[in-house]
């Protein structure tokens, strides 16, 4: 069984409903369909009943199976704008504005499903930016209790890989903090410590990457993660958390004990920490493209509901695993 079998399977045991606001976009379709023939999750799919089936059909998909909510026609959609208003009247929110953003902007309809308990979950991005998927989830669900930052992460599957969990690992953050500070870096490490141990079943080992392992290298980046290792120990005492390593100080045994020697981390992570966005967004791309790695995500951690980003690349069957990735989630705030 693959990677992403088995959670399709852990989605399958506890259904959860899942909003797909991107009903104008094929691939959303094509997924819904195979969503609802695998059985992975409910589908609450928002859009034009009428333009929405009409696409199905061109395109041969079957989505008799998902529930089509028409934020124009739909009973609840008043309760929805008196909530927005209410979350949003400091920033001045008035009654008009939020009826034109739920009427139009269907990300934002989605998001409050989620926050009104109508769905589970909501997968967005397959043509929106990630900051438009976003923007909404920080407005309106805000971030989890005790979590620090709203951060994204990749699931990376490599294929006969002997390195990480049997060639599973988290690279965060790989989709959203551009920079972060050492305070922020120690967060991230911590919640994709969370991430990896709820998703992938093995215990988190972590690595906080640099150019440099253990003082090789002197400079004000490093610096930065030598200092984020120091916060996240201190938070986190009980994790396999370690740096600052080179990347492959992090995950070849040889090299680990070569370069870091006495260190429990070193040549074992499977969570890889990235200095910055720049890092971790070449370094997913790199194993997605050069080791014929699966990529999952941008998959957030953080927000006080299960929503999920897709990059704008992405194909019908990667939409698939990120819904069943997601039902996942749910499940573990059950």
């Amino acid at each position: 069984m693959g990677f992403i079998d088995v959670i399709k399977e852990r989605a399958k045991s506890n259904i959860k409903t899942i909003v797909l606001p991107e009903t104008e976009d094929m691939r959303t379709l094509e997924a819904a369909d195979k969503i609802l023939k695998e059985g992975i999750a409910k589908l609450v799919l928002v859009g034009n009943e009428e333009a929405v089936k009409k696409s199905a059909a061109e395109g041969g998909f079957d989505i008799s199976g998902a529930q089509i909510v028409d934020p124009a026609t739909s009973e609840k959609t008043q309760g929805y704008i008196d909530k927005l208003v209410e979350l949003r009247q400091k920033k001045g929110m008035t009654p008009e504005q939020a009826k034109e953003i739920l009427l139009n902007q269907y990300l934002y309809y989605g998001v409050m499903m989620v926050k009104m308990g109508d769905a589970d979950g909501m997968v967005s991005g397959a043509c929106h930016s990630t900051a438009d998927t976003l923007r909404p989830c920080l407005q309106i669900l805000k971030t989890k209790p005790g979590t620090k930052l709203v951060s994204a992460f990749f699931l990376i599957i490599v294929p006969d890989c002997e390195y990480g969990a049997n060639g599973a690992f988290v690279f965060g953050d790989s989709g959203l903090n551009q920079n972060p500070n050492p305070e922020e870096l120690a967060a991230i490490a911590a919640s994709s410590a969370e991430s990896f141990k709820l998703l992938v079943q093995e215990e988190p080992v972590v690595a906080m990457l640099s150019h440099s392992t253990k003082g090789s290298a002197k400079h004000a980046d490093v610096d930065k993660v030598v200092e984020a290792t120091k916060i996240a120990k201190e938070q986190n005492p009980d994790l396999a958390l370690d740096g600052e390593f080179q990347l492959d100080a992090a995950i070849v045994p040889s090299v680990g004990a070569s370069k870091a020697p006495g260190s429990p981390v070193a040549g074992k992570a499977n969570v890889l920490i990235f200095p910055d966005l720049d890092a971790g967004n070449i370094g997913y791309k790199l194993a997605q493209r050069l080791a014929k790695a699966e990529a999952y995500g941008p998959i957030t951690q953080g927000i006080a509901k299960p929503v999920n980003d897709l990059s704008r690349g992405c194909s019908a069957d990667d939409i698939v695993g990120v819904v069943a990735i997601t039902s996942v989630q749910c499940q573990a705030q059950d």
